[in-house]
């Protein structure tokens, strides 16, 4: 099952500059454990021991898996899971 993750410039550094890649797995969980395997560390930038960090948004087509499974989001074949880093201010 083919998901195109895209890759926000901080985490390229892992990925050879690519900002985008191709990844399998069902769930959310799954493509980070993939990887994870194919460009080790970038798992530790997107998660902590509590989950996804919180300073890092995860869409699935365009929807926050916040709202909806979090990393037990089902995928399917085709879907783009894009890692946005949160923006602070003030």
């Amino acid at each position: 099952m083919a998901i195109t993750v895209r890759i926000p410039t901080p985490l390229r550094t892992f990925t050879g500059g690519q900002d985008e890649v191709q990844a399998n797995g069902g769930t959310v969980a799954a493509v980070i454990e993939h990887l994870e395997s194919a460009h080790p560390g970038i798992k530790d930038r997107l998660c902590d021991a509590e989950g996804i960090r919180r300073f890092v948004n995860i869409y699935v087509n365009e929807e926050d898996i916040r709202f909806l499974d979090n990393t037990e989001t089902t995928l399917s074949d085709g879907d783009t899971l894009s890692i946005v880093p949160a923006i602070a201010g003030g």
